[in-house]
């Protein structure tokens, strides 16, 4: 608890500890320079105490200049010690602060060395001023001396190892920081890819659909009101996947936030509806026993369909698709094709070398570790094919 507050008061009110430490320092060093062999007070001594003032007052230094400090303090004190009438380790006061301070905010080769010359020019002091004194006194005087650097070596350390932990620690939370914001930023990808995803599908849906209802406005006008009908229906869902989709960026305890699962093959025939309403057959086939996917997997192959469809129906309209899933061990493979073939200028051919849509296909697929590849058939026509696990990594499997 002391130092708890010691640190606290340190940070908040350095110098108030300063004038309080100049205050004990000169009351130690003063005190002793009035007392004379025999224990009893005397009268002041005027030097000793002009001495004794200087070199607590030199103390206040010690954050900017404590070599500076020291120098100044260890000629005071061995002035003292011909000038008192009392040899003390009071009279080095001064100097035992100078040399904590200075191991404190010095290497460790400069504050032994400044112990060395203290404790040499001190003892030599002590020896020519009083010769006649005891060996403890002055062994006393030598062991003060040499106390307060390792005192502030010890310090230093502790110090030292507070920052390093302290500096880890911060280095850690800039860690954790830019893991989250590279989090962030995959799962904003991640929304975009199903925003192009699912817009594209519906605004193809949605032409296909409109293109057909003008072309039998004026003669069929009962189907061109179901057409239309179905483009109703079709800017309705998409507005639904928008909201959803979007909706996935609001904060977790928003109530408006979307409670729908994403899209799997298990709306493949939603899917294949809507598109037959547009104008466009499908024809599924499912080979071999149909296996659940990993949540991941499955929004990754309904997407997949989802887009491959929709380049059929903007690129080779008038023409039929053929969807088939093929499970096999723990893999299911994917295929679209259609028989039509894409003139060379259309975008769908130029797709196949760069388009946004199937990168994002392949970069979905190889997300779940799978593979895609898509290119022209060679009788004609196009064919996107995409081979899937079942199941991806456990990181995605936990919630």
């Amino acid at each position: 608890m002391i130092d708890t507050w010691l640190r606290r008061t340190r940070r908040r009110h350095p110098h108030v500890l300063d004038a309080l430490l100049v205050l004990a320092t000169f009351v130690v060093t003063a005190g002793t320079t009035t007392v004379d062999r025999l224990g009893n007070h005397i009268e002041p001594n005027p030097a000793a105490l002009s001495l004794a003032v200087v070199a607590s007052l030199a103390i206040l230094g010690h954050r900017r200049h404590p070599c500076v400090v020291f120098a100044i303090t260890l000629a005071c004190s061995l002035a003292l010690c011909f000038v008192a009438t009392q040899l003390n380790a009071g009279l080095v006061a001064p100097v035992i602060a100078s040399l904590y301070f200075l191991a404190v905010r010095t290497d460790r080769s400069t504050a032994r060395a400044a112990t060395a010359v203290a404790a040499v020019l001190v003892t030599g002091a002590t020896i020519i001023n009083e010769p006649d004194a005891s060996i403890s006194v002055k062994i006393g005087v030598v062991a003060w001396i040499l106390l307060p650097g390792a005192f502030g070596d010890s310090v230093r350390n502790r110090r030292a190892h507070l920052a390093a932990i302290e500096e880890r620690a911060e280095r850690a939370e800039r860690t954790r920081e830019e893991e989250a914001r590279r989090r962030v930023a995959d799962e904003r990808i991640r929304i975009a890819r199903d925003l192009h995803d699912v817009v594209a599908h519906h605004i193809a849906l949605a032409n296909a659909q409109a293109g057909i209802a003008v072309h039998l406005l004026d003669r069929h006008p009962a189907q061109a009101r179901e057409m239309l009908s179905h483009l109703t229906d079709a800017t309705g869902s998409a507005l639904r996947e928008l909201k959803a989709t979007v909706g996935l960026l609001r904060r977790a305890d928003d109530p408006q936030a979307p409670l729908e699962p994403a899209p799997g093959l298990d709306r493949l025939p939603d899917l294949i509806g809507a598109f037959e309403r547009a104008g466009l057959p499908v024809r599924l086939t499912v080979e071999g026993e149909p296996q659940p996917l990993s949540p991941g997997v499955d929004l990754t192959a309904y997407r997949i369909l989802q887009e491959s469809l929709t380049n059929v129906a903007k690129h080779a309209a008038g023409t039929a698709a053929d969807v088939t899933l093929a499970f096999s061990g723990s893999r299911v493979l994917l295929t679209v094709t259609n028989d039509r073939p894409a003139p060379a200028a259309t975008p769908a051919v130029a797709a196949a070398g760069g388009g946004f849509g199937l990168i994002g296909m392949r970069e979905r697929a190889a997300a779940v570790g799978g593979r895609l590849t898509a290119d022209r058939r060679p009788g004609g026509g196009f064919l996107v094919c995409a081979e899937l696990p079942l199941r991806t990594a456990a990181r995605e499997e936990q919630p």
